[in-house]
């Protein structure tokens, strides 16, 4: 079994020293959105858990052993999957080399870039430092920061958030180099979700913050204007500005693009953002002219649309762009260069409307001022026991699955094993920063992260809590091992008994 540990941890002050230092941005010239009225703009997410489930045990990316059981499931689509991780360095190229002018983001979870290091598969990860590297493709292609290991933020331990951030910003940077990682501007959130307790959003939106994060993509449902009405017809195609205030009346703000719609991979597999954006004009908003964006994001991979209908539909939906001319003219932009326009042209974020969690004012109305952490568990109790239908569990992008309910065992075992590795490691790492770069801290961190993956709960109840069974054990041993002293001894990998 190898015993090569994924780069998640132990230059936590020089990243974010790299992202506070990053170089002036700068607008490209291919865009002239002042003559443009609409925009759209894609993203592909892409992700495959790490299990413990290969020999003896070993921890290994879910794509390999879809690989090493073909005949389990859906299996049989590993290879596609494969292909559909490399295939935008086909399809960029090719539709710059006919004269489009294409955009896309990407969004990569931590533990597939790893678990496509380990399964020493060169063509991805070539395909993959061309998309991030090459001059010509920084162009058309942005990469969005994620979670490491694609955990649910709302039930995710606050102190955890940050791991998690800064855990995919070690990936991105070993992977692709530091100038990749300080062209990333934009977060994606697994599952889309965003949490709605204040202190929660508060400290993920601080988080962001503090790495270097300069926007957020949010699902159009889990928001609200700060008088609690939902977002309305234009406001889901500008900016916004989201506030986040905690129980202490602290704030931090980020800004956020709205994700329109639903998740159906349908949305983006057939290019709906771009059809949606055809029927737009441009908008007006504190005196100053705004092309509307339709953002959209969706699964790169899963599902038939995805994997067949997907590449066709790209290549049309710029194909029928063409040069365009009038004030009419739909084209494809990137999150952070739609930004840096209207930066440039005197819109800033100040200029957009704000917006919260959803529910929080509700929250809020019944706090006392000024609001404190009592008060807020008061508000929400009350609105728990009148309303059946409150929930501070978050929103993602489908109301119909709970991150939550029917998941105690797995979400008791996620915060015995951070309260734990917190209680074991905060100490250590206070005394010397330099802790997080020792082995038997990254073995205890991958752990709790891979934990902390949504799988776990997404995929229902039997083998996918198993493993994250096993991932607690594992987990729990090491930081036992570290407490008493014996951080560098083997771990035993095998499955507990029954």
């Amino acid at each position: 079994m190898s015993t090569n540990l994924p780069p998640i941890s132990g230059r936590e002050q020089e990243l974010q020293q790299l992202m506070r230092q990053r170089p002036p941005q700068t607008v490209g010239e291919q865009h002239a959105l002042n003559s443009t009225a609409s925009a759209f703009a894609c993203a592909l997410h892409m992700h495959q858990p790490t299990i413990p489930a290969g020999a003896d045990g070993a921890l290994i990316n879910h794509l390999q052993y879809m690989f090493e059981h073909p005949n389990d499931g859906d299996n049989h689509n590993a290879e596609p999957f494969a292909q559909c991780y490399k295939r935008m360095a086909d399809l960029i190229p090719q539709l710059i080399s006919e004269g489009c002018d294409p955009r896309i983001m990407l969004d990569y979870s931590g533990t597939l870039l790893w678990g496509i290091e380990q399964m020493g598969r060169h063509d991805i990860s070539a395909a993959l430092q061309h998309l991030a590297c090459d001059p010509l493709m920084q162009q058309h292609v942005e990469w969005l920061g994620s979670f490491w290991g694609h955990a649910v933020a709302s039930s995710t331990p606050i102190p955890d958030l940050k791991l998690h951030i800064q855990a995919w910003q070690h990936q991105f940077a070993s992977c692709f180099g530091e100038a990749a990682l300080q062209r990333v501007h934009g977060f994606s959130p697994p599952e889309m979700h965003l949490p709605n307790h204040p202190d929660v959003l508060h400290a993920f939106v601080a988080a962001l913050k503090e790495s270097g994060y300069r926007w957020l993509l949010v699902q159009e449902h889990s928001v609200e204007n700060l008088d609690g009405s939902m977002l309305q017809g234009e406001q889901r195609f500008m900016p916004c500005q989201l506030v986040a205030r905690n129980s202490h009346g602290e704030e931090a703000r980020i800004t956020a693009l709205i994700k329109t719609q639903g998740s159906d991979t349908k949305l983006v597999g057939q290019m709906q953002p771009y059809s949606e954006a055809l029927g737009l004009g441009a908008l007006q908003q504190n005196g100053h002219r705004i092309p509307a964006l339709v953002s959209q994001i969706a699964d790169g991979e899963n599902g038939g649309v995805m994997m067949n209908e997907f590449p066709a539909a790209f290549l049309q939906a710029h194909r029928s762009i063409g040069k365009g001319t009038g004030e009419r003219k739909t084209i494809a932009v990137n999150g952070t260069e739609y930004l840096n326009w209207l930066e440039a042209n005197g819109i800033s974020k100040q200029c957009f409307p704000e917006i919260q969690a959803r529910h929080q004012q509700r929250i809020w109305e019944r706090c006392q001022q000024p609001p404190s952490p009592e008060a807020v568990q008061r508000a929400i109790a009350s609105l728990q026991q009148q309303e059946s239908s409150f929930s501070i569990d978050g929103a993602s992008w489908t109301n119909n699955i709970s991150w939550v309910q029917g998941y105690a065992n797995v979400l008791e075992p996620m915060q015995q094993l951070s309260a734990r590795f917190h209680a074991v490691f905060d100490p250590l790492v206070e005394d010397n920063p330099m802790v997080r770069a020792s082995r038997p801290y990254k073995q205890a961190l991958l752990h709790l992260l891979l934990l902390e993956t949504s799988c776990f709960r997404y995929w229902g109840q039997g083998t996918w809590t198993n493993h994250a069974h096993e991932l607690f054990r594992r987990g729990i041993a090491l930081l036992d091992q570290q407490a008493q002293g014996n951080g560098d001894e083997p771990v035993d990998c095998k499955p507990a008994e029954a």
